[in-house]
C-alpha cells in the first residue's frame, strides 16, 4: 500500500506514520506540507490514500481535494478540527470519502483508513446486468459508468458505491444502517451523517432534488431508495 500524507504538524505526520508503519510495515509512505506538491504526487505516484489536512500553508486543502478529483478518484480522507462541521461537510462534498478529527484515536484512524482504502479497491461486479435508465441518468454497472445526458458524471468510489447500491434494490427503503454496512462497513454504523451528505452529494451531481426526488428518495428516519427505473 502506497500512503500520502499531506500535512504540515511534524508531530501528526509522525504519528500518522507511526500508525502505518505499526498496522501495515510494508507501507510506502509519502510526505508533504505543500498542496500543489500533493496533487503533483497523487499523479506521478498513484498513492492508493491520501490524508489531507484542510490547513495548508499554501492553499486552502479543499481547494487540493477539488483539483485531485479533476483527474483521480483515489480515496481521500481529510483532517479537521473537532469545531469544524462546515468544513466536514465541505470536504464530503467536494468528494472525501471520510474525515478524522483532530485529536484523534490511533485505533479508530486505522479503522477508518482499513474501511476507506477496502472501499476504493472493492469493484461492484458488474456481470451480464444491463444499463439503467432513470430520466437522462444512465447506470453501466459493467462499464462502471455514470452518464447524464450522455455527458459522463465523475463520481468518487465511495458514491460509486451508495448509487448501485441504491439501483440495485430499486423500489426498496434500505435503512440508514444497511446503506452503512454496505456502502462503509459495520464500523461506521449509527453514523446517519455520513448517508445524508453523500446522498446530497449524489443529488447535486446527478441533478435531483430532494422536494420532487426522480433518482433518489427519502423515507423519513428510515433511510433512502432509488426510484423511477425505466
Amino acid at each position: 500500500m502506497k500512503v500520502l500524507i499531506v500535512e504540515d504538524t511534524p508531530d501528526v505526520v509522525e504519528t500518522l506514520k507511526l500508525c502505518f508503519k505499526l498496522r501495515w510495515p510494508g507501507a510506502t509512505v509519502l510526505t508533504t506540507a505543500s498542496g500543489q506538491e500533493a496533487i503533483g504526487l497523487v499523479e506521478t505516484e498513484a498513492p492508493d490514500l491520501v490524508i489531507l489536512d484542510l490547513g495548508l500553508p499554501d492553499m486552502d486543502g479543499l481547494d487540493v481535494l477539488k483539483d485531485i478529483r479533476l483527474f483521480s478518484d483515489v480515496p481521500v480522507m481529510i483532517l479537521t478540527v473537532r469545531d469544524e462541521e462546515v468544513s466536514k461537510v465541505k470536504g464530503l462534498e467536494s468528494g472525501a470519502d471520510d474525515y478524522v478529527v483532530k485529536p484523534f484515536s490511533h485505533i479508530e484512524l486505522l479503522a477508518r483508513v482499513k474501511a476507506v482504502v477496502r472501499r476504493g479497491r472493492t469493484v461492484e461486479p458488474g456481470g451480464g446486468e444491463p444499463p439503467i435508465t432513470v430520466g437522462d441518468v444512465t447506470i453501466d454497472f459493467a462499464g462502471r459508468e455514470i452518464t447524464q445526458s450522455d455527458e459522463r458524471v465523475e463520481l468518487t468510489p465511495t458514491e460509486w458505491r451508495l448509487l448501485t447500491v441504491l439501483a440495485r434494490n430499486a423500489g426498496r427503503v434500505l435503512s440508514y444502517d444497511t446503506l452503512l454496512g454496505r456502502v462503509w462497513g459495520q464500523e461506521y454504523e449509527g453514523n446517519e451523517d455520513y448517508v445524508n451528505k453523500y446522498v446530497y452529494r449524489l443529488r447535486q451531481k446527478l441533478g435531483d432534488n430532494s422536494d420532487c426526488p426522480k433518482i433518489i428518495a427519502n423515507a423519513r428516519g428510515i433511510g433512502y431508495k432509488f426510484v423511477g427505473v425505466h
